[in-house]
């Protein structure tokens, strides 16, 4: 899997999260926050545009140029959720976004309690399609898995219990969730592209692949303009 090969697609197509998301996160102003994963630095944004302090972290250097570009304001770096390489108690919040089942939970887990201050927070978040009955995303989580039967992705709810389990298990306390469904306009061709930068597209598939792939979804789809349900889905919790 290498999502660098779809960063031009990612930055370009993906929305990202929406600024709904802070709302329920609370007041971050002045606050210092580590972007696990931080991919085009989608979630890195948002807390950085409510006054936090914002590192973005990820493997991949094609996808930090991405995000490079979009937030100066930011710093971000080259690493691994399990081994950030950052000195302790270092941060307020350490945030997850649309990344925490690439991790290796029990690591990810030791390593943000190392990394958050008395009383800091880790938010792991996720921002997905829905494929609901009749939709675009049904149609197209079809096509994926004819191109790609190896995909596991497909059916989700958008919702993770598996991942209190997780923060349970590393000694986090006070762990919370929410959730809310929202619509997302997408164009024909930035929905394309969307799904183009995505696991089963072209962070797997060879390059003629995904041009075919890309090729079929655009004649599968009989509207310029698409409404596509996606649910946000967020859990809280404290260190030490």
């Amino acid at each position: 899997m290498d999502f660098g090969r779809t960063a031009q697609d990612y930055a370009r197509h993906r929305a990202g999260f929406p600024p709904a998301l802070m709302d329920r996160l609370g007041d971050v102003t002045g606050r210092t926050v580590l972007d696990l994963g931080t991919g085009t630095g989608s979630l890195a944004r948002l807390f950085a545009e409510r006054g936090a302090i914002v590192t973005g972290l990820d493997p991949s250097e094609e996808l930090l140029e991405q995000a490079r570009r979009s937030s100066p304001g930011i710093t971000y770096l080259q690493g691994t959720a399990e081994r950030t390489g950052l000195p302790d108690a270092a941060f307020d919040v350490v945030s997850a976004g649309q990344c925490w089942h690439w991790f290796r939970a029990d690591e990810a887990a030791a390593e943000v309690r190392r990394l958050l201050r008395p009383g800091g927070r880790i938010v792991i978040a996720h921002f997905d399609w829905l494929p609901l009955p009749g939709t675009v995303v049904e149609t197209t989580e079809r096509l994926i898995l004819a191109h790609n039967p190896s995909w596991r992705m497909a059916g989700g709810t958008g919702m993770y219990p598996r991942w209190l389990t997780d923060l349970r298990v590393a000694g986090f306390r006070d762990v919370e969730t929410f959730s809310f469904d929202v619509d997302v306009p997408y164009s024909r061709e930035d929905w394309v592209g969307r799904i183009r930068a995505s696991a089963g597209v072209a962070a797997s598939l060879p390059a003629p692949a995904v041009e075919r792939f890309s090729a079929e979804l655009t004649a599968l789809i009989p509207s310029a303009e698409l409404t596509v349900p996606h649910r946000v889905w967020a859990v809280m919790a404290r260190g030490d």
